[in-house]
């Protein structure tokens, strides 16, 4: 496909962000795209906003998976673009426009050149939230057409268009969601001795959760507790009766999260008893760790020395992806595809080089061809 076709897809899926479980009019468009390439090799499923599509092989033996996502972020774009995101609040801040364009193209080139294998392609909803993998594979299509092994890429803004990185082994964090209620009693602030404060409690809570990696955990493990909002009282003179924190749970080892969160609850019941108080806790989205088959990404190393990519090491990283999900169970990797933005992911003035889009189609066909017959 011509740089300037993926460019025009890009823009039409960037200016339709939609949140998890709620990508209605993305799942029309990749749809009508879809329909519009398919011929009778061609199988497609939808499940709740997501869509399955196996292609057949010329003598398949082998299903190779390949997935995208498909979801925006609650951000309020600031980019400027001409094609600006239409939904007011929302904003494909993670580069997903990205993905699925990178995976259309994919797709219909397969759909052109049948490979050897089958290939299944995956556009799956919720990666940012609630998280849309786990429960899209116990669906019937995802069990009836399970990949034998399975790729996908994410954009990295840090690199250049014509890098690409990754790395056997660990390559993203088993992440979690953190909600902590505080429920008291308020007052009037001239009576602090007839209200049970939460904002002193949440306070102090903060202050306790910081020693949980310091003083639990392994210093040869990794693990990051991070409380990024704090939300209580309505006045300048009463004392707050409830308090909400909310944040995140990063570890390098599943079983580390394990330990954070029973140590979260030890601390949460030892601070019911001395605030005489109510704690609830929510863990939110839960991820599992991204973890690459050293064999497929070897192949994929291998396939980019003779090409004309940047092939780089990249490092193990804190960032969470529900991809971990699909490749605890089917192996395969993800890798980096660089897009040079001076901004981060999940940044509200994200701006990917277009010039990515073809870098990306292409590492994406070749890996699907190399695979092939390989499995």
């Amino acid at each position: 496909m011509e740089l300037a076709k993926l460019i025009e897809i890009r823009r039409d899926l960037h200016r339709i962000p939609e949140l998890g479980f709620q990508e209605f009019k993305t799942q029309d468009y990749l749809l009508q795209f879809i329909k519009d390439i398919a011929t009778n090799r061609v199988e497609i499923e939808t499940w709740k906003t997501g869509i399955l599509v196996k292609v057949q092989g010329l003598n398949p033996k082998k299903i190779i998976g390949y997935r995208t996502d498909i979801d925006g972020l609650p951000i309020q774009e600031l980019t400027g673009y001409e094609f600006s995101s239409l939904h007011d609040g929302n904003m494909h801040a993670c580069g997903h426009d990205i993905h699925m364009t990178i995976a259309l193209s994919a797709l219909k080139h397969v759909v052109d050149h049948p490979l050897q294998d089958d290939v299944l392609f995956i556009f799956q909803p919720a990666e940012e939230g609630p998280g849309g993998a786990l429960p899209m594979m116990q669906s019937e299509a995802f069990i009836r057409w399970k990949p034998d092994c399975i790729f996908a890429l994410h954009i990295a803004p840090e690199y250049p268009v014509g890098t690409i990185a990754t790395k056997p082994g660990l390559l993203f964090a088993n992440t979690s969601e953190l909600f902590i209620d505080f429920i008291g009693k308020g007052g009037h602030a001239a009576y602090p001795h007839l209200t049970k404060d939460m904002a002193v409690a949440a306070g102090s809570f903060i202050s306790q959760v910081q020693e949980i990696v310091s003083r639990t955990i392994d210093p040869l493990d990794s693990a990051v507790v991070t409380i990024g909002k704090m939300t209580s009282g309505h006045v300048q003179n009463a004392i707050s009766e409830t308090a909400r924190l909310e944040g995140t749970i990063r570890t390098l080892n599943p079983d580390v999260m394990t330990i954070v969160k029973q140590k979260l609850e030890n601390i949460s019941r030892g601070f019911e008893i001395s605030h005489d108080c109510k704690i609830n806790i929510d863990y939110g989205s839960n991820y599992y760790q991204v973890s690459n088959d050293e064999r497929f990404v070897k192949l994929f190393q291998d396939m980019l020395e003779k090409s004309e990519v940047h092939f780089v090491e990249a490092k193990k990283a804190m960032t969470g992806e529900d991809f971990g999900f699909m490749l605890k169970e089917i192996p395969g990797f993800m890798f980096w595809l660089g897009v040079d933005s001076p901004y981060g992911l999940h940044n509200a003035k994200l701006s990917p080089k277009e010039e990515s889009l073809e870098v990306g189609a292409k590492t994406v066909i070749q890996l699907l061809q190399t695979v092939s017959g390989k499995i």
